[in-house]
């Protein structure tokens, strides 16, 4: 057992959990019944990741700012750009490609009872009142906003601590790094788990209808993964990116894929910074903050199921609203974590741009809903893939600018 057990360790992860994925595959089509009891190690996975990644937020970003020296380069308004400049692409791209394949949806009577908001102005202010909340709460909600805001607002309180309370903090932060260390261990079981719960649960039966929708959303967000994206990363370090690319969307995209929730994927993203060699004083800050605002995959979303309830009914559209559209589904999209529902519930108020009924919207929601198995899933992988894709790419902008070398090809 000890020799398997060694064996096993020496494996890399990625390769544990693809591993764990197949197994899942085979047990969820072969033997269902046997298969269900596992499902539970899904639940406990993810759930221990949601658990511990508020934590980290706080003591690492409240560590980072409060050891902070001056003068101390950090590149956030590089990331920030970047951030916003690819989720208004991915949300162009989506329209671009909705124009080309229209889509007509079946409009069922389901969503109608979910509550959406009522404009971007509604939406702005959670986000606002989100950075206001209770400390206590916002752990608690898993609000990464109020929790950045309440970490930097201790960390600049503590800059003047005295050095046994700073390096208290610091040891605080990375006990909870290392307790992440252990609950990422588990990923291949718990992705297994998940994979049966997919198969189980959900099947495939009931995305057939939706094929066409569904390619063009997965086409969209494929065509940022592996096009969109990359061109930025090459215009910012002037190398191949795509080792860059593949290895976050290696590293990142697949557990994102499967957890489907980036919160929980803040701890799997801080390790690969980690493991990239970026400044921990940047990624601190900028993973949770991307888990916020770096919404490419809502961007998509938003924009092709609003386009497709606009092709259902007949409306026309010329370029300048189709533009609008994608300004306001990445606005949109930036505050998708903020509202229940994520990116589904912010359909209604891009509807409302081309005058769709809110009861006719919400259908198109229950539609979301639908293909929502694969369509979460992916657009998850590309929000939280992108948010470590776009801090390295920052980082290694302002090294090369500097004349250091550039070495993520070399990153184990």
């Amino acid at each position: 057992m000890k020799s398997i057990w060694k064996k096993w360790s020496q494996i890399s992860l990625v390769k544990q959990i693809l591993i764990g994925l197949i197994i899942g595959v085979i047990l969820a089509v072969a033997i269902p019944t046997v298969a269900k009891p596992f499902v539970i190690l899904g639940s406990l996975f993810v759930g221990a990741l949601k658990a511990i990644a508020p934590i980290l937020v706080l003591f690492l970003v409240m560590s980072a700012i409060a050891q902070h020296k001056s003068g101390h380069k950090t590149n956030m308004k590089s990331i920030l750009v970047l951030y916003l400049l690819g989720t208004f692409l991915a949300g162009l791209v989506a329209v671009i490609v909705s124009f080309i394949f229209p889509v007509s949806l079946t409009l069922a009577d389901s969503g109608e009872d979910l509550a959406a908001p009522g404009g971007v102005i509604e939406v702005l202010k959670t986000l606002l009142l989100n950075i206001v909340d209770n400390p206590v709460k916002a752990i608690y909600n898993a609000n990464y906003i109020g929790i950045l805001a309440w970490a930097i607002l201790l960390g600049v309180a503590l800059k003047n601590a005295p050095d046994t309370t700073k390096t208290m903090i610091a040891n605080v932060s990375d006990a909870v790094a290392k307790m992440v260390t252990w609950v990422i261990k588990f990923a291949p079981l718990g992705i297994m788990g998940l994979v049966i719960e997919s198969i189980t649960t959900n099947g495939l039966e009931s995305l057939l209808s939706y094929g066409k929708l569904l390619a063009v959303l997965l086409g969209c967000m494929l065509f940022v993964a592996v096009v969109i994206n990359p061109i930025i990363v090459y215009i910012g370090i002037r190398q191949n990116p795509y080792p860059l690319v593949f290895k976050c969307l290696k590293e990142s995209g697949i557990t994102a894929f499967f957890t489907r929730s980036s919160a929980a994927n803040i701890p799997v993203n801080m390790r690969l910074c980690e493991k990239l060699g970026l400044d921990k004083d940047t990624y601190s800050v900028s993973i949770p903050l991307g888990a916020t605002i770096n919404m490419a995959g809502a961007a998509v979303t938003i924009s092709v199921l609003t386009l497709a309830a606009v092709h259902t009914l007949g409306i026309h559209v010329d370029i300048p609203t189709a533009i609008i559209l994608s300004v306001l589904a990445a606005v949109c999209a930036c505050g998708a974590s903020g509202v229940a529902g994520g990116s589904l519930l912010l359909i209604p108020l891009a509807c409302s741009l081309f005058g769709i009924p809110n009861d006719v919207a919400m259908t198109v929601v229950g539609v979301g809903f639908i293909v929502g198995v694969l369509q979460d899933s992916c657009e998850t992988a590309l929000n939280s893939s992108t948010d470590v894709l776009f801090t390295a790419t920052a980082e290694y902008r302002q090294r090369r600018k500097e004349g250091k070398s550039i070495n993520f090809k070399q990153a184990s």
